[in-house]
């Protein structure tokens, strides 16, 4: 079904997006706090801060809001994955609030460099590992398990929803976390982390794909059903 195909290719750049700032801020991390012996405070805070605007910029994305809620509707063959996916993201989490606290408290160490080194690797396998689990199988059960239907009422909220955030931009307002551009991530006076060379998104295999190129609207993918 085209409109299936469709919503999990656009699902999937959205993926690709959270991957890049993942993976860039980790890119960052190994670059900079392997080279020193101690941190500064305002390194410290920089990454609570961004971690912080990671771990929303997940949470807000359309798959937790309108692909999750359509499949736990559709299906329980999803729910183990699920309460996986659920203990990744509590991983992340554990880890913002951990290094929030040692910020509050001032607790400071002569191993503090590796100990954040090593919790930030952790946050961001934790959610590199969910995006990875999502798209190969959590996409796959989306696709069996829900109906023609609900793929267009779902393609339709994701098209309401990018037409939300499109007015929010034009009036000046703040959209969702992860609806702009990938997150900036150097702080100032940091050293540039080198580029990001590759960058995979994972496309569902479907050979409507490789035969008709995609359409910007739901009603043109209904009509090819």
């Amino acid at each position: 079904m085209l409109t299936a195909t469709y919503t999990l290719v656009a699902l999937s750049v959205e993926q690709a997006h959270i991957r890049l700032s993942l993976l860039s801020f980790q890119k960052y991390v190994q670059s900079t706090l392997t080279r020193q012996q101690s941190l500064t405070l305002s390194q410290l805070e920089y990454a609570c801060e961004t971690l912080e605007r990671l771990y929303q910029a997940c949470r807000w994305r359309k798959v937790e809001l309108y692909l999750i809620p359509a499949l736990r509707q559709a299906t329980e063959r999803a729910d183990q994955l699920l309460d996986e996916l659920s203990r990744l993201n509590a991983s992340a989490l554990a880890v913002v609030r951990r290094l929030k606290q040692n910020l509050e408290q001032g607790v400071r160490d002569d191993s503090e460099v590796q100990t954040v080194r090593e919790a930030i690797e952790g946050f961001c396998g934790a959610l590199l590992q969910r995006l990875e689990k999502e798209e190969k199988e959590l996409f796959a059960i989306a696709r069996s398990a829900i109906c023609g239907d609900a793929w267009f009422a779902l393609a339709n909220k994701l098209l309401a929803h990018d037409a939300q955030v499109a007015e929010a931009r034009r009036s000046g307002i703040d959209g969702m976390p992860g609806e702009s551009e990938p997150i900036t991530l150097l702080p100032r006076l940091a050293p540039p982390a080198g580029a990001v060379t590759e960058l995979d998104i994972l496309i569902p295999d479907d050979p409507l794909l490789r035969r008709k190129p995609m359409r910007g609207t739901v009603q043109r993918a209904a009509a090819g059903k």
